[in-house]
């Protein structure tokens, strides 16, 4: 495709023209820079010459001037039959509006843009020259497709499906997200498949009150528009499998979140006795791979959130992403909670989410693709908007160091209440602007002899754990431990794998004491820190 660009009438300014043609040329088209101050007549002769299949004007000097150069240009075009192309401009917010006013542009750029958004419309523009017209509907191809520049995703689930469908085509129509994940009421998550056993008094408590497969497919036919963003959705804490079948067919399901500890007697979100839902569980993950599904499993970041201590949440990543592979998962979505627990100080967050990456990112070969997701923390994020809106901001810039492929955004409001598709726009803007800092250049937090040092230690303290959960395993005869229900299940009850709040649960002891007074979280045995083989000791026969 050929683009040609100008800045038009008395205007010399060419730095946007430059910089959008550049982007373009790299995108693989023709480009010609007519440069500054180019009047109407030449700017029309060299299309009618050329012929290119988009124009890209530009003009910054004020409303007045530039609604009659409009007028003089699009007077031309029309009489000389020009009028079957794409025309783009850019200029301020003020000039933006009078280019607004003519309906004739495709896209208007009037500096509120990131360079992302210019390459997401050079990228669209040429699939649609190739005949297709939206973009991949699977994670893998998305990704690639976008690549550098992250996918965005961000739930929602409003206490009645007619709100969520209005907010869903709202957020396609944004262009914004690359990802829609609905949130089902506590009452679809528990009982969709035995309605009678809903209260209705909690309907619409927590996400959108989905009771049939009619509605799936209504919430997915609203992301039909804008750009097509990809759907997923929450699998359920019972009937994982069942769920999976339906999630594929009625949204085609991005990619599952499936955990493998979680939605059991362990945190009350079902009633299954923990041996019993890992392997329920371990069934759902193993039917989405077989059916290419990508799957997540999302067990780092619930024990974390059980203030498991740093050691702990590295090991589970290693666990829970050996059994993915072993499943037969292709792709595989890793999802890294920042601040999570809330005092976690940012180098130390970043070396123990390097510590899992690292560890994670070792599994991967040719048959097995990680993804990397962060995410803002859920028990960090204050209840006044303004300071929940900087730490959103600030969390996903120092975040961005992990190079992430998805940024799973969790808007300014959701403290407060529900968000909508206002706060999530919003909020994806902030993000955006700050992960467009963040690639102007980071410093090297691995230079950081602290973080270094830290990324080590949790890796080997991580894998003492892994081997605590192996040998107890041999013992129990088990000829792969790791992916064995009543090994996990018995490393949790003798608190090999522990959190303290998991205090009162009935199932796991719940007697770690954790340290967090320099902003990393590790276990304590009167009021000193303790390595993994201490704690430990009685499963590793030292």
């Amino acid at each position: 495709m050929k683009i040609v660009g100008a800045s038009i009438g008395s205007d010399v300014h060419t730095a946007g023209l430059i910089t959008f043609l550049n982007l373009a040329k790299r995108e693989g088209y023709e480009v010609m820079n007519l440069g500054g101050a180019v009047p109407i007549e030449k700017l029309v002769e060299v299309i009618e010459k050329e012929k290119p299949e988009m124009v890209s004007i530009s003009y910054r000097l004020g409303k007045e001037p530039l609604k009659k150069l409009l007028e003089e240009f699009f007077d031309l075009i029309d009489k000389k039959n020009l009028g079957n192309r794409k025309f783009i401009f850019g200029g301020t917010v003020e000039t933006g509006e009078v280019a607004r006013s003519f309906g004739r542009f495709q896209e208007v750029f009037d500096g509120r843009q990131e360079i992302e958004d210019i390459v997401m419309l050079l990228r669209g523009e040429k699939r649609r020259s190739r005949g297709k017209e939206m973009p991949p509907q699977t994670l893998w191809e998305r990704v690639e497709y976008k690549r550098p520049y992250p996918l965005f995703r961000h739930h929602i689930g409003l206490p009645t499906i007619e709100e969520t469908v209005r907010e869903i085509e709202i957020l396609s129509e944004s262009g914004l997200l690359e990802v829609v994940s609905l949130a089902p009421d506590q009452n679809a998550q528990q009982y969709f498949f035995e309605p009678e056993k809903m209260d209705p008094k909690q309907d619409g408590a927590g996400g959108v009150p989905i009771r049939s497969v009619e509605d799936f497919k209504r919430l997915y036919e609203a992301t039909r528009r804008g750009n097509y963003p990809l759907v997923r959705c929450y699998a359920g804490t019972r009937n994982l499998l069942k769920m999976s079948r339906i999630l594929k067919e009625t949204i085609n399901n991005a990619w599952a979140a499936i955990p493998i500890f979680w939605y059991s007697e362990l945190d009350r979100r079902s009633e299954r006795p923990l041996e019993e839902a890992i392997e329920e569980n371990m069934e759902a993950i193993r039917w989405n791979a077989e059916n290419g599904v990508p799957v997540e499993i999302n067990d780092a970041h619930q024990w974390g959130l059980r203030f498991a201590h740093d050691a702990l949440v590295v090991a589970v990543a290693y666990i829970i992403t050996y059994i993915a592979k072993k499943m037969g998962v292709k792709h595989y979505v890793q999802q890294y909670m920042l601040m999570t627990p809330h005092f976690l100080s940012p180098k130390y967050d970043i070396a123990k989410n390097l510590a899992m990456k690292e560890i994670v990112k070792s599994f991967e070969d040719e048959s097995f693709k990680v993804y990397t997701m962060i995410r803002a923390g859920l028990l960090s994020m204050p209840a006044d908007e303004h300071m929940a809106m900087g730490q959103l901001v600030s969390e996903m810039l120092y975040g961005s160091y992990l190079k992430p492929d998805i940024v799973h955004i969790v808007a300014y409001s959701e403290a407060i209440e529900r968000a909508k598709s206002k706060e999530i726009i919003e909020s994806v803007k902030m993000v955006k602007r700050a992960l467009a800092i963040a690639r102007e250049g980071l410093p090297d937090f691995e230079v950081d002899p602290d973080v270094a040092n830290r990324k080590e230690y949790l890796k080997s303290e991580a894998m003492i754990i892994v081997e605590a959960v192996k040998k107890m395993g041999e013992k129990m005869g088990s000829d792969d431990p790791l992916l064995d229900p009543k090994v996990l299940e018995r490393a949790v009850r003798l608190g090999i794998l522990d959190a303290m709040g998991l205090s009162g649960s009935g199932v796991a002891p719940g007697k770690i004491e954790i340290d967090f007074s320099e902003g990393r979280v590790d276990p304590v045995k009167g009021g000193r820190v303790i390595t993994e083989k201490e704690r430990l000791k009685e499963f590793l026969d030292v």
